[in-house]
C-alpha cells in the first residue's frame, strides 16, 4: 500500500455520511484497532463484546452507532448506522492502492507484435505476453505475469506478481488475481487402461471469468475438457482454493481457503463455502446455499439453506447428530447398566 493520507475528522465523517460528536478538526494519520491506537489514530465499535476494549481506547476518534457513543473515551466519534462498513471505507481512502504507472512498457518484458496492449495499461518486468493476447485500458500487470497466447483481459484488472495464464483464458473487468495464481492449466482427465495405466484426456476448451472477480493467491482454475470453466460476475475466491474443469460458479458466490470444487460441478449464484469444504463433481448446488467448514457435499443440495457436516446435511439436523453424538458414551453406559438390570431379573426368576 501506497502511505496513507492525512484527514480531519469531519472529512472522514463526510465520506462516510455520519456525523460528528466531539472534535471535528482533530487531524487522522491512520487506523488501527482499539487495544492499538493511539491520539491521531481512527478505530471502531462494530461488536459489543469490545466495549471494554472501547472504555480503554486511546484512538483520537471511533466509528460507532450512535448507542455507544457515551461509552467511548475519545475526542471524537464518527457516528454512523454500521460501523464495521464505515470503517472500511474510511481504510480504503486513507489507504489507496498501489498502481503502477498507466503506460508502463518494461525492456524486460516480452511482448508479442500481434497483442493489443492498451496504451494505459502496465506492464512490469519479466511479463510475457503471447501472441494474439488482448489487454485492456489500465490493467496493470505486475513482474513476471505470463499470458499465454489469445489471453484476453478487460479494464481495470490487477494481475499481481508470478500470475499464469494458460492460453485463451478470458478474464473480465475489474477483477484483481493474487499472486502466484494459475488459470486454465488442463483439468485433471484421464482414462484409464485394463493396466491401471493412464491415457490422457486433452483439455480443450477454456476458462472465462467475468467482472469484479477476486482470485485469491495461489488458486487454481482448471480449463475445461470441452467448453468452458465459468466464473461469474462478482465471485470471490479465497487463497488455496481448487476449482476443477467445467466447474460453474454463479454470480456472487464465495469461496474460502483450502476449498475443492470437483469437474462439471455447478455452483448456483450467492453461495457461501467455508474453509476446507470438499464438494464431488458433477452435482448441481442451487442459490443462496452456505456450506460450512469441512464439510463434505455429495449430492446435489437443491433448497437454500444452511448445511454442515460430511456428508452434508442441513444445519439443525446435523447439529442435533452432532449433539447426540456427544451423548454416546454416557447412553452406551445407561444401555451396559440396563442390560446388567435385566440379565440379574433373569437370573432372579430362574431361580424361583
Amino acid at each position: 500500500m501506497t502511505p496513507q493520507r492525512t484527514y480531519t475528522v469531519a472529512q472522514l465523517a463526510e465520506h462516510v455520511r455520519g456525523s460528528v460528536r466531539g472534535d471535528a478538526s482533530l487531524m487522522i494519520t491512520s487506523v488501527q484497532t482499539l487495544e492499538g491506537a493511539s491520539s491521531s489514530d481512527v478505530s471502531f465499535l462494530a461488536k459489543t463484546s469490545y466495549v471494554p476494549a472501547l472504555r480503554a481506547t486511546a484512538a483520537g476518534c471511533v466509528v460507532l452507532r450512535e448507542s455507544d457513543a457515551t461509552q467511548s473515551p475519545s475526542a471524537a466519534c464518527i457516528i454512523v448506522d454500521d460501523p464495521y462498513r464505515s470503517i472500511v471505507e474510511i481504510i480504503a481512502l486513507m489507504y489507496p492502492p498501489v498502481r503502477l504507472p498507466d503506460g508502463l512498457r518494461d525492456v524486460s518484458s516480452t511482448i508479442d507484435p500481434t497483442a493489443q496492449i492498451d496504451a494505459t495499461a502496465a506492464i512490469s518486468p519479466g511479463c510475457r505476453i503471447g501472441a494474439g493476447c488482448v489487454v485492456g485500458a489500465h490493467t496493470q500487470l505486475h513482474p513476471n505475469v505470463v499470458l499465454e497466447q489469445g489471453t484476453q483481459i478487460g479494464s481495470n484488472t490487477v494481475l499481481y506478481a508470478n500470475v499464469t495464464c494458460y492460453y485463451d483464458t478470458i478474464i473480465g473487468d475489474q477483477c484483481i488475481i493474487h499472486s502466484g495464481a494459475v488459470i486454465g492449466s488442463d483439468g485433471f482427465g484421464f482414462v484409464e487402461r485394463p493396466d491401471k495405466s493412464f491415457i490422457k484426456i486433452p483439455q480443450v476448451g477454456r476458462v472465462r471469468i467475468g467482472n469484479d472477480v477476486e482470485i485469491g493467491a495461489n488458486t487454481t482454475i482448471d480449463r475445461a475438457a470441452i467448453g468452458e470453466t465459468i466464473i461469474d460476475d462478482g465471485v470471490k475466491l479465497d487463497n488455496l482454493v481448487h476449482i476443477a474443469h467445467g466447474v460453474q460458479i454463479g454470480a456472487h458466490t464465495a469461496i474460502a481457503a483450502q476449498t475443492g470444487v470437483s469437474g462439471s460441478t455447478t455452483l448456483g449464484q450467492r453461495n457461501r463455502l467455508a474453509g476446507q469444504v470438499g464438494v464431488v463433481g458433477h452435482i448441481q448446488i442451487t442459490d443462496d446455499v452456505v456450506v460450512f467448514a469441512q464439510s463434505g457435499v455429495g449430492k446435489s443440495i437443491t433448497t437454500p439453506g444452511v448445511y454442515f457436516g460430511s456428508p452434508v446435511k442441513d444445519h439443525r439436523t446435523a447439529l442435533r447428530i452432532e449433539a447426540a453424538a456427544r451423548n454416546l458414551p454416557d447412553l452406551v453406559h445407561e444401555l451396559d447398566t440396563l442390560r446388567r438390570d435385566v440379565d440379574e431379573l433373569k437370573k432372579a426368576q430362574s431361580h424361583e
